[in-house]
């Protein structure tokens, strides 16, 4: 699951900002839907795969800093050497639902300018979906998503924080990107959708990952 280094193609992408949601790799914390399949250490070493090729994508994507958003803190020997090793910036994910940590990370990120916000587990994501979405904020959206396959998304890119777009939502639902729609049109923000992309949540989606891998085409 490598990803090749892209060429930067636009200098103004630098202006945007990747910020990245992950789980330290420990068994019992990570991935848990995918233990029955995987046991907690198989589900863990995902994870941690997972976590580095996203970290190596974003990079590769030749767009601004790209910041590692762990929990429960940054301490994990995992997390320091990615900062040492693909030179990340590592913050502590704070307390809250999944809203409040998505919410803080544009809050503090968007200071500086564009920002995307990205999970780990949407292998099929590479850098070229990191630029489109870029290319989309610096040329005057508001917002950008790519949506999920089962409903939820899995890039959002916002110009500057929007909080009410994460809160008060019910997560971890096929009823996520929709209602993150009705939401971003009752704000009125320009917004830019791109085609949906499958990620790693079940069980099921692992014979799928096991065919990407195969064959990434």
């Amino acid at each position: 699951m490598a990803t090749v280094r892209a060429t930067p193609s636009d200098p103004a992408l630098s202006r945007v900002q990747v910020a990245i949601l992950a789980k330290a790799p420990i068994a019992g914390l990570a991935k848990t839907r995918l233990i029955p399949a995987l046991g907690a250490a198989g589900a863990a070493r995902l994870q941690r795969q997972f976590t580095r090729d996203t970290v190596r994508t974003a990079r590769a994507a030749g767009l601004g800093p790209v910041t590692l958003w762990c929990t429960p803190d940054t301490r994990h020997r995992f997390f320091r050497a990615l900062a040492r090793f693909e030179g990340v910036r590592c913050l502590t994910q704070p307390s809250g639902d999944l809203g409040d940590r998505m919410h803080t990370a544009f809050r503090l990120h968007c200071v500086d300018g564009p920002t995307l916000l990205i999970g780990t587990d949407c292998p099929a994501m590479q850098p070229r979906h990191l630029r489109e979405a870029a290319q989309a904020l610096l040329a005057g959206r508001d917002a950008v998503f790519y949506p999920a396959e089962d409903g939820g998304y899995v890039l959002v890119g916002l110009r500057r924080p929007q909080p009410a777009l994460f809160e008060r939502m019910t997560w971890s639902t096929s009823d996520v990107m929709n209602d993150t729609r009705v939401r971003a049109h009752a704000l009125g923000l320009g917004v830019r959708e791109f085609d949906p992309l499958w990620d790693v949540d079940l069980p099921d989606d692992l014979a799928r990952l096991r065919t990407w891998v195969a064959d990434p085409a």
